[in-house]
């Protein structure tokens, strides 16, 4: 461990909350070595951009930061830029002849190598960390993380890299193949985030659904489920990123019973049209969709279904778009997310014959958000005079009532429930509101009782 005892640090972290998780092992490095973490980006003598290079907007986006942080390099105190995350680990090879600013590179799987990187690039030298390996990295390197989040919810990110192999997608090529945690270091990082005060885990994966079988030889996120709710503290559970393919039986008989898991899946399916599953090397059908969905329904028939969508794949005709469009009528999904197709260059998908034009992929992604808004807003309204268990956020003293989120929203993903109370309450607390009103992704209501979080 470098020693860099007062050097001042400031950290931008971009792109998911899996990213977000290795910021705040990062964190906990630079910590450990003394770095005092600072906002004002003039103030620092290093900064350390954890970038996002999934589609071409975010890559943009993390070199937009990064040359807003070299600009500080001749108005600031800075000496050092190092890039990490995504976007270094896919252009590893270009980035220091593309962007001569930069002064280290560190990969996805090599922020144990941060202060060395770091202490590096501040005695002049440009430095690289970018393991072939793709071993995960060592469970007490991980479990220096520091939150950085509000500390009533937080993230487990419970495995990492992708072995699903779509054809539109960068994450096998830029995080490696799928590689489970253990059990047990899932269990003492959960404990130790509920002494903190933690009530919520959120649950994150490339793909939560396979957790466990290459390492166990069978799927255990059921197993990790029990393991988590025998925590003291622990309230809620939400599970992320569920590939519908790799929804298994077990798992959904665990969810449906465990009363601490809450009846919320996100599920990407990405498309519902036959031919365009094929071409993007997903393993489902439509008929399976239909069918993992009507399980999911009969067992817990409360439960919120959130999904995102593609539009505009090459190849994707009138007819396929249609089929999408009647399946999200017939579903009728919770939470629905669309993205027009962004070609990625390095994917199967971008060597594909039938590119779409950008305007008409718009197009398409709009319809079916409009189409959303109205089946998001038919929801919500039916919630009204329904009781539900809320989780404060936080006090919006310009309006004096507090926000919150029920088992239905996932933290700054989905809606929230805006209510007022007569007395103080913190984040983390629980109320029971009954709602009184409606605005398309939110509700308002009115708290009708109170209750310990413990």
């Amino acid at each position: 461990m470098k020693n860099l005892t007062g050097i001042k640090i400031a950290l931008i972290s971009l792109g998911c909350d899996k990213n977000l998780m290795d910021s705040e092992v990062m964190l906990g490095l630079i910590n450990e070595a003394g770095c005092v973490l600072v906002q004002d980006r003039a103030e620092a003598e290093a900064i350390l951009i954890n970038t996002c290079g999934f589609v071409l907007d975010a890559a943009q986006e993390s070199v937009n930061h990064i040359l807003d942080a070299a600009e500080y390099k001749e108005t600031g105190a800075c000496r050092a830029v190092i890039v990490t995350g995504c976007l270094a680990q896919r252009y590893q090879e270009d980035i220091f002849d593309e962007l001569p600013c930069v002064d280290a590179v560190v990969g996805t799987n090599d922020y144990a190598g941060i202060t060395e990187a770091i202490a590096a690039a501040l005695d002049g030298k440009r430095h690289t960390a970018l393991d072939g390996t793709r071993n995960m990295p060592e469970e007490e390197i991980l479990a220096k993380r520091v939150i950085s989040t509000r500390g009533h919810y937080e993230y487990i990110k419970i495995a990492e890299g992708c072995d699903n192999c779509c054809t539109y997608c960068t994450i096998p090529r830029i995080r490696g193949h799928y590689r489970s945690r253990k059990l047990e270091a899932l269990v003492a990082e959960a404990e130790a985030l509920a002494k903190k005060g933690v009530k919520e885990l959120v649950l994150v994966a490339q793909d939560t659904s396979l957790y466990g079988k290459a390492l166990y030889g069978e799927s255990s996120l059921h197993i990790l489920l029990q393991k988590l709710s025998a925590i003291d503290g622990i309230r809620w559970i939400r599970i992320m990123y569920c590939y519908p393919e790799h929804i298994y039986p077990e798992l959904i008989a665990e969810m449906a019973t465990n009363p601490k898991v809450a009846h919320y899946i996100d599920m990407p399916i990405q498309h519902a049209d036959d031919n365009v599953l094929k071409r993007m090397n997903r393993r489902s059908t439509e008929a399976a969709l239909r069918e993992t969905i009507a399980d999911l329904r009969k067992a817990m028939p409360d439960i919120i279904i959130r999904t995102t969508l593609i539009t505009g794949f090459p190849g994707e005709t009138k007819e396929a778009f249609d089929n999408l469009a009647d399946f999200i009528r017939d579903i009728r999904f919770d939470r629905l997310g669309v993205f027009a197709y962004s070609r990625e260059e390095d994917t199967p998908a971008d060597k594909m014959s039938g590119h779409l034009p950008d305007k008409l992929k718009q197009k398409r992604r709009d319809k079916l958000m409009a189409m959303q808004q109205e089946i998001a807003a038919a929801k919500a309204e039916a919630m009204v005079e329904r009781e539900l268990l809320v989780m404060v956020e936080d006090f919006l003293a310009e309006e004096n009532r507090y926000i919150g989120r029920s088992y239905m929203d996932a933290p700054f993903t989905d809606g929230y429930v805006f209510f007022a109370a007569d007395r103080p309450l913190v984040p983390g607390d629980f109320v029971t509101v009954r709602v009184t009103g409606a605005v398309i992704y939110d509700l308002e209501g009115e708290v009708i009782q109170y209750e310990s979080a413990e």
